[in-house]
């Protein structure tokens, strides 16, 4: 069909009618945000001519992606979560905020509730036969290079099948198997004594790989560790590891890495007096340096649904 419609009057009154515009009731600021989604979708099809069954197919997609519970996983797939950091980055840029540990994506699978240790969390509650035993250590300093006392530093990651716990559905962990979070001391460090990651796909059923497989992409993350890292005195940071070696550090299905973002890998022994389930380990170094708060404010915590699980017996 080669009929375009979209500047007609009766599609715009049709937009601003679905929009409610004119019309005191409702919230004015979804009202504006409705009408803009409704009208870039209403031109798409327009200026693509898509099909009826091309729309019912998106239709019937979006069905299966909120079944699935993917849609946090697909904002990440198709960059929308990126984007989000581009943004932030740019106001950054405006502010004149410069320098600190660069923020990357949150993605779909962080868990509240997780015990705080004070300077150093051992986090491996459940068996893994298959990882190695690994050491996150570092400092929490401001841009002046000073330690952060009482910042709290999070961290979680997958296990050597790629699932995260509370996520896993093999039912193999705990919620709070590698997951856990620390409070800094006056020196401003922290430690994990976790276990080697590996990195994950979508599920090979689920909504966000059958939009990939349509794209001729792959939906698959390198290794990687994420963290929260907040103080009274300084903006929050979001952010992860790639862990070093892995090949799709640069093929990222959720464009998440960044150069400063893949710290070195060190061999190492002593573990066994650190009470890790080896002698050898492998140790990362992670310092992180914080912003200060905007006039008093931290504007950069995002409010969205999260997981939270409740703190159960864990190791120390």
């Amino acid at each position: 069909m080669s009929a375009k419609v979209f500047d007609t009057k009766e599609v715009q009154d049709l937009l601003k009618a679905a929009a409610n515009l004119g019309n005191d009731a409702g919230s004015a600021r979804t009202k504006q945000i409705a009408h803009r989604l409704l009208s870039d979708l209403f031109k798409a099809i327009d200026d693509l001519d898509m099909t009826p069954d091309e729309i019912w197919a998106g239709v019937h997609y979006f069905n299966k992606l909120g079944q699935d519970g993917e849609a946090a996983l697909l904002a990440a797939g198709v960059g929308l979560e990126k984007y989000l950091d581009i943004r932030m980055d740019a106001a950054d840029r405006e502010a004149n905020i410069h320098g600190g540990t660069p923020r990357t994506i949150e993605g779909p699978l962080y868990v509240a509730g997780a015990p705080v240790r004070d300077g150093v969390s051992r986090i491996d509650i459940n068996p893994d036969a298959d990882a190695g035993p690994l050491v996150i250590r570092g400092t929490v300093t401001g841009l002046d290079g000073k330690p952060v006392a009482g910042a709290v530093v999070e961290c979680w990651h997958a296990n050597s099948k790629g699932f995260y716990s509370h996520f896993d559905p093999t039912g193999a962990q705990d919620d709070f198997n590698l997951r856990g979070a620390v409070k800094t001391g006056a020196d401003g460090q922290y430690e994990f004594r976790t276990l080697m990651p590996v990195g994950y796909g979508c599920p090979p059923q689920g909504a966000t790989q059958q939009l990939l497989d349509a794209l001729g992409r792959h939906g698959n993350r390198p290794a990687h560790v994420h963290f929260f890292v907040t103080s009274d005195k300084t903006r929050k940071l979001t952010t992860q590891i790639n862990i070093e070696g892995d090949p799709l550090i640069w093929d990222d299905f959720a464009y998440a890495t960044r150069e400063e973002l893949v710290p070195h890998v060190v061999e190492k022994t002593g573990g066994t007096a650190l009470g890790l389930k080896a002698d050898a380990y492998k140790e990362i170094r992670f310092d992180i340096a914080l912003t200060p708060l905007v006039q008093g404010q931290d504007n950069q915590r995002v409010n969205r649904p999260r997981a939270a699980a409740t703190t159960a017996a864990v190791a120390a």
